[in-house]
């Protein structure tokens, strides 16, 4: 166990790419324990990317890349600077509305806060917010599609774990909104204290002939992921299908009804997707030499038995994990995490009686936060390279905005019922 741990640190530090990390140090470890034969190597690579679940991942990313190129993110940008333009703070308050309204339709939050950065840095730049400030917020807020349908890291979990996607799905969307909520309450006191962009007193109220207006345009983004969970659970479509019905939605909706998806923009979507399944696929591929590593070295019964001698108070024992998770996400890529760590965590958290979809909601949230904190997190370095921001100064101003979102999650541990209530409402 120590040499396949080694092998994983030492390669990650050297800064190989994370597919080639896990691949390599999987690989390493066969090739000093004779008892195990290589060409499970090789058996172990094509069965980790040989699951029907899995289908699911690249078709959301089309739908979602689709859906861009579509008029569908321009129309929720709309409604979203629609309802906080009387607010403190409006600006940035739409990259809070918006990853809400974009949890929905990219299912990505490093994609949610690129997008936002480059469409709002400039304003926000142009209006006297500092760099750092337009990094946290983009980059932080963009964590709420971590749990709003179709999460890409609750398929993955669901798959792993061998949990429901459709009462995952259920269970992100309350959770989403309370993070919304606490984001947007964040941005109102920090926008006050450093007076940033104080609403504008020659602005109109929003009124109801507006607002109707504005809803029936984004109406079909807005019904996406409901139709989803709908969808899934009087068995319309698999959870894997609906990966299929959300490519053949956005298609209708861009063509047919908003009329601005063209041949051009279907090939540019159409590439992006490629490249990003690409990398996506060789990590999935890829962790199953290490995965099945871990499970001969017996790492879970190791860590179970290490964390079951501190506590087995099931809360306290869910915030010891989240804490781990939160570590790891700094240094790892969530999907290596939701594919490494789900087998190891899931059997202690349900030992203890706890619902595997309340957990697989927090895993989600507290691993997609590591893409966004020092030193490797991938969404934090995305925008800052956008506007030229020192990773620095974005870590000084995210700093209440990760607070915010920790609040939450304590909530969340002790009152299961806010994730559970839509799921045992829909599927029973």
């Amino acid at each position: 166990m120590s040499f396949l741990l080694l092998c994983f640190v030492v390669f990650l530090v050297l800064g190989m790419p994370i597919a080639f990390v896990i691949g390599i140090a999987g690989m390493a470890y066969f090739a000093v324990t004779p008892v195990l034969p290589p060409e499970i190597v090789v058996q172990r690579i094509v069965a980790q990317s040989q699951s029907f679940a899995f289908l699911a991942v690249p078709f959301f990313i089309f739908a979602g890349n689709l859906m861009n190129v579509s008029g569908i993110t321009e129309r929720l940008l709309r409604l979203a600077r629609m309802l906080t333009r009387k607010m403190y703070g409006g600006t940035a308050q739409i990259s809070v509305v918006m990853s809400t309204l974009m949890g929905g339709v990219s299912g990505s939050a490093t994609a949610d806060a690129a997008m936002e950065t480059r469409i709002l840095g400039p304003e926000m730049m142009r209006i006297g917010y500092k760099k750092g400030y337009i990094c946290a917020v983009n980059c932080v807020t963009a964590l709420i599609t971590a749990t709003i349908p179709p999460s890409l890291g609750l398929i993955i979990f669901g798959f792993v774990g061998e949990v429901s996607i459709g009462r995952l799905f259920a269970a992100g969307i309350i959770p989403g909104i309370l993070m919304m909520a606490f984001l947007m309450a964040t941005t109102s006191l920090t926008s006050r204290y450093y007076r940033y962009d104080p609403p504008r007193k020659d602005v109109q109220a929003l009124g109801a002939k507006e607002l109707i207006t504005d809803l029936s345009d984004s109406i079909w983004a807005l019904l996406f992921p409901i139709i989803l969970i709908v969808g899934i659970r009087f068995g319309i479509f698999t959870a894997s299908e609906s990966g299929a019905f959300a490519v053949v939605y956005a298609l209708v909706i861009g063509k047919f009804v908003y009329k601005e998806l063209t041949w051009e923009k279907f090939k540019s979507a159409l590439v992006t997707t490629v490249k990003d399944n690409g990398a996506i696929m060789l990590i999935i591929a890829m962790s199953g030499p290490f995965s099945y590593a871990i499970t001969w070295v017996q790492l879970p019964s190791v860590m179970s038995q290490f964390i079951f001698g501190i506590t087995d108070n099931p809360q306290l024992l869910t915030i010891i994990m989240l804490g781990f998770l939160f570590v790891s996400g700094m240094f790892v890529d969530s999907n290596v995490n939701f594919l490494l760590l789900t087998p190891i965590f899931l059997p202690m958290v349900t030992s203890v009686g706890m619902d595997p979809v309340h957990f697989g909601v927090l895993m989600a949230t507290i691993v997609t936060l590591g893409v966004m904190t020092p030193p490797i997190g991938s969404a934090l370095y995305t925008v800052c390279g956008i506007i030229d921001c020192p990773p620095e100064e974005y870590t000084k101003y995210s700093l209440p905005f990760m607070g915010a979102v920790l609040l939450e999650l304590a909530i969340l541990v002790f009152l299961p019922g806010l994730v559970l209530w839509i799921p045992n409402l829909v599927f029973g």
